[in-house]
């Protein structure tokens, strides 16, 4: 299942439910069928993330090989920091111009 997330300050950002659940679960957040992450909310989510995503480098750091297979290079997961991004990038934006993070609407 997909979720889409909304923001008057960036573009929807469309994500599988699993990972919707986590970067949700980071910031201390359910997901509902509707939500939201008000303008007050939005500097400890932020927050919270970055410090899931430095948690998870330091924990899992990148290995410094080179993958030379194609094949192993589309079987290796993405790391946090990957998968977060964009949705911290829309956190960022929507702060920026004071504005809610919807989901469900």
């Amino acid at each position: 299942m997909l979720i889409t997330f909304k923001s008057h300050a960036a573009q929807d950002l469309i994500m599988m439910r699993d990972l919707a659940m986590t970067l949700l679960g980071i910031i201390g957040k359910h997901l509902g069928e509707r939500g939201v992450i008000t303008t007050e909310e939005m500097p400890r989510a932020i927050q919270k993330l970055e410090a899931a995503v430095s948690d998870a480098k330091r924990n899992h750091p990148a290995e410094a090989s080179v993958i030379e297979s194609k094949q192993d290079e589309e079987d290796e997961p993405l790391h946090l920091g990957q998968r977060a991004y964009p949705f911290l990038d829309m956190l960022r934006a929507s702060q920026r111009e004071g504005v809610d993070v919807l989901w469900g609407v």
